[in-house]
């Protein structure tokens, strides 16, 4: 491709709205340009990237079977209805209504037509188990849109289903997506960890996310500093054995707290550490009050809730809630006296507090040598608590640490969670009719190409991994003004296009202009064709280093096939 005509519009200051590395270099490389906040136009060095990207995953796809299709961005709010998701997606599902009023939905997910399409042409045990994917655009309504196509509205995204006759044969599959997905993000360049994962409005249990670690990731990763145990922090077990002083326990007693209402306060006011607090918290699970108790320097995990309670929707409760079940407002709550229809649930480390504070149910009021199930009753203990750096590790090897993650795959095992509601079912061996086992797997495609500009890049660009790169080689001559120089470039053209990829850099520009252009697309390997063209001889720079070496152009063509382990 001659540079000349190639749309790929470089600009040299950072845009004032891209906060991040990925966003800034995307925008001033020319590979992305804004239509409307969340929404990008991927230009032609972009779509290149992207296309490279796409031909990994439908090549590791293909590898373990899976066969690609292609389903409706729009579909009807029914199929939506009948899962049960219309209510429970919330308001990022993009909802439309045609001509004749009929409600429809942009597809942020496939979950419903996928199982629509199976359950109307597989009937048989014979036809499974069978695995489908497609590539195609999503929409989800991001409350705030950032981090350019890190968080977008409009994105793309490889989804694949697999359906299968029982558990062990959804294992299997889910085992396939796990090593393809494995594969993929490895040959994209990156690094990244499979962590322990929250399925949320996806349904299922047995999930995993494939992290990119990035100090701009939005999702937390918890780790073993000596082990392979990794979650994302919002479902991280943790372990539940917490000792238990041996002091006596004291008479109860209620204290004046005026104007004490976070731990904080409450500890320094009566000179107590925060270990000896018992944070309530004041919840509803689906309808339902729940009051949780977690232990002061502890903060609660609202999805463990979800999960211990195997509720639908958790939600902590306003301050009139609070005031109308419990007598007092957020701050002074407690779980001693509580009425009998709010259930109490409280985290392990609670159990082992001994002559602890609590609300009093009463304003600017807290109890003291509060102990649990003498002054107050627990329906159970439960792991209810964000795990913390410095916890000993779920597996018993080692403590947890914390790193950043970029989301850029994430695998479900669903069971029966759709087959069941929308009744896809086949026929067994004695023609019984059984729910479809399924399994859910995403990628985020356009994320994924920001997620390794975020890994490779420099002060002066990206730096592409050769698997994903635009172009092989970006061939530069410094003076086309100069025959030699003009004679070299065009042969070399003309010959490398032959193997490799090459943009070949035709501008009347400044040479300074062409190699900062360079440097920010990122191109594997820059061959200048510069002083030495009569001779015969071209300077040859791989993008990741600094060393430059020169070549004979006649022995170009195997320095680059080194270069690009090709």
């Amino acid at each position: 491709m001659k540079q000349s005509t190639f749309l790929s519009p470089t600009l040299r200051d950072v845009p004032s709205d891209a906060e991040v590395k990925s966003h800034q270099l995307m925008l001033r490389a020319g590979l992305i340009r804004q239509s409307a906040a969340g929404v990008y136009s991927f230009l032609p060095l972009g779509l290149k990237v992207l296309k490279k990207v796409e031909n990994i995953i439908r090549e590791e796809m293909d590898l373990s079977g899976a066969q690609e299709l292609l389903m409706p961005a729009i579909q009807p709010a029914e199929l939506w209805q009948e899962s049960g998701r219309w209510d429970l997606y919330g308001p990022e599902l993009m909802r439309v209504h045609d001509r004749h009023n009929r409600e429809f939905a942009l597809g942020p997910t496939h979950e419903e037509v996928i199982t629509s399409l199976i359950r109307d042409d597989i009937n048989s045990y014979k036809r499974l188990p069978m695995t489908l994917y497609q590539i195609q655009s999503k929409f989800r309504d991001e409350r705030r849109p950032r981090f350019g196509i890190l968080r977008s509205r409009e994105f793309l995204m490889k989804d694949a289903y697999s359906f299968d006759r029982d558990y062990e044969g959804l294992n299997e599959s889910y085992r396939k997506m796990y090593e393809a997905y494995s594969s993929v993000f490895t040959r994209c360049g990156l690094d990244f960890r499979a962590v322990v994962a929250d399925s949320g409005a996806m349904g299922g249990k047995d999930t995993h996310e494939f992290m990119v670690l990035s100090e701009i990731g939005e999702d937390t990763i918890a780790y073993s500093n000596e082990s392979s145990f990794a979650a994302n922090v919002e479902i991280a077990p943790v372990q539940p054995d917490y000792e238990k002083s041996n002091e006596a326990p004291l008479a109860l007693e209620k204290t004046e707290t005026p104007g004490q209402k976070t731990i904080e306060d409450v500890a320094a006011f009566l000179h107590k550490d925060a270990k000896k607090l018992i944070k309530s918290m004041l919840f509803h699970a689906d309808g339902e009050p729940v009051l949780v108790l977690v232990r002061g320097d502890h903060e609660v995990n609202d999805i463990k809730i979800k999960h211990v309670l195997d509720a639908r929707m958790v939600e902590l409760a306003g301050e009139n809630e609070s005031a109308s079940l419990l007598g007092s407002v957020t701050g002074f709550i407690g779980p001693v006296g509580v009425p009998d229809h709010i259930t109490v649930l409280a985290d392990h480390a609670v159990r082992s507090i001994v002559n602890g504070v609590c609300g009093a149910n009463e304003k600017d009021y807290h109890l003291v040598n509060v102990n649990p199930d003498r002054d107050f009753s627990v329906k159970s203990y439960e792991d209810l608590r964000l795990i913390q750096e410095g916890d000993p590790s779920p597996d018993g090897k080692g403590t947890i640490e914390f790193k950043q993650g970029i989301e850029v795959g994430h695998v479900f095992k669903l069971g029966t969670r759709y087959s069941e509601s929308m009744k896809a079912s086949y026929l067994d061996e004695n023609g019984k009719a059984q729910p479809i086992v399924m399994g859910s797997y995403g990628i985020g495609v356009s994320r994924t190409v920001a997620a390794i500009v975020e890994q490779h890049h420099d002060d002066n660009g990206i730096i592409w991994p050769a698997a994903v790169a635009p172009f092989d080689v970006h061939l530069i001559p410094v003076n086309l003004k100069q025959d030699d120089q003009k004679e070299v470039a065009e042969e070399l053209y003309a010959e490398l296009r032959r193997s490799f990829d090459v943009l070949y850099d035709d501008r009347a520009e400044r040479p300074g202009v062409k190699f900062k252009d360079s440097d920010l697309y990122g191109i594997p390997v820059r061959i200048t064709v510069g002083k030495r063209a009569g001779e015969g001889i071209v300077e040859v720079k791989p993008r990741n280093r600094e060393e430059k070496m020169e070549v004979h152009k006649d022995e170009l063509a195997d320095t680059l096939k080194q270069l690009l382990n090709v």
